[in-house]
């Protein structure tokens, strides 16, 4: 009867070869990293084609004569341009409700920036008293939905004949875009390290000369995409303006184009309004496009910590 002697030299190659085994070959690795990518292109294509479906159709639909304004057709043939001119028709009113959004949108703009830099500096570098409970209240503005404050402020603004003016439009979007804009450069101002600053008036600057010289240079990424987030914001508003206003000499763009109408009132100017609202939606899709490297370097530096 013979025995079998396994040596240490037997059992550590048998162990290796259980293990080698156990590996899956090196084309079975590649092929299943190449199935994952395809599964993350096939998502990426479908959310791509789902954002930007409407966006095509708006501008086919624009392009299309009035009597093909329903056509299920993805090509807008014969393409026709009579929907860009009947908007431009002064009767419309269009040109100057564009005017009307660009200097409510810029207003909004520049007055949360100013607000929000500071408020944003104070609340990220000093300590005083009661600063969490200023926190707390700058994120709980942000819960109340535009349609439960509108009615108040609708009887504020008729009691001190606001109504019809650019005021009436202008405070109530300030005051929805301030709580964001606020955290937004609360977050990015709480990441730069306090040594800017102390060297800065180690060299003889002020605080405030430190933060105009040092600190805003810096926090320009996070400053500008709190710009853009609130220009658009202010450029699409709708509630607000539909109630606070009835004259369309100070109405902006997104009011007038609801309110475009046809050769009689049963008839509504579908190629107009697509017409218009791809002359509204253009700017904001240029603006994304040529400064998204500012947005998502602004974003990111704003959420690291």
């Amino acid at each position: 009867m013979s025995a079998t002697l396994t040596t240490p030299t037997t059992e550590t190659t048998r162990r290796s070869n259980q293990r080698a085994s156990a590996v899956p070959p090196p084309t079975k690795r590649k092929r299943n990293g190449r199935e994952r990518h395809t599964y993350i292109y096939v998502g990426v294509a479908v959310v791509i084609v789902y954002c930007l479906a409407p966006v095509y159709w708006m501008a086919a639909s624009s392009l299309r004569r009035t009597s093909d304004i329903f056509s299920l057709s993805p090509l807008p043939i014969p393409a026709s341009f009579e929907s860009f001119l009947a908007i431009f028709d002064p009767s419309q009113g269009f040109l100057r409700s564009l005017l009307n959004s660009f200097i409510i949108a810029s207003s909004v703009t520049v007055l949360a920036l100013v607000v929000a830099v500071t408020a944003g500096y104070a609340l990220a570098r000093l300590q005083f008293r009661g600063k969490p409970l200023f926190m707390i209240a700058v994120v709980a503005t942000s819960m109340f939905p535009t349609v439960a404050l509108i009615v108040p402020m609708l009887k504020i603004f008729s009691a001190v004949g606001w109504i019809n003016t650019y005021q009436a439009l202008i405070l109530p979007s300030l005051s929805f875009a301030l709580p964001l804009a606020i955290w937004n450069l609360t977050t990015f101002f709480r990441q730069m390290p306090n040594d800017l600053e102390q060297a800065a008036m180690v060299d003889g600057c002020t605080r405030g000369q430190a933060f105009r010289r040092v600190i805003l240079p810096l926090a320009t990424p996070g400053i500008f995409t709190t710009a853009i987030i609130t220009f658009v914001s202010a450029w699409n508003e709708f509630l607000i303006p539909l109630t606070m206003t009835n004259r369309p000499d100070v109405q902006p763009a997104t009011i007038v184009i609801s309110r475009f109408s046809g050769v009689s009132q049963f008839d509504t100017p579908f190629g107009s309004q697509m017409a218009a609202a791809m002359i509204v939606t253009l700017p904001l899709i240029l603006m994304v496009l040529l400064f998204q490297r500012r947005i998502v370097s602004g974003l990111a530096a704003g959420a690291l910590k």
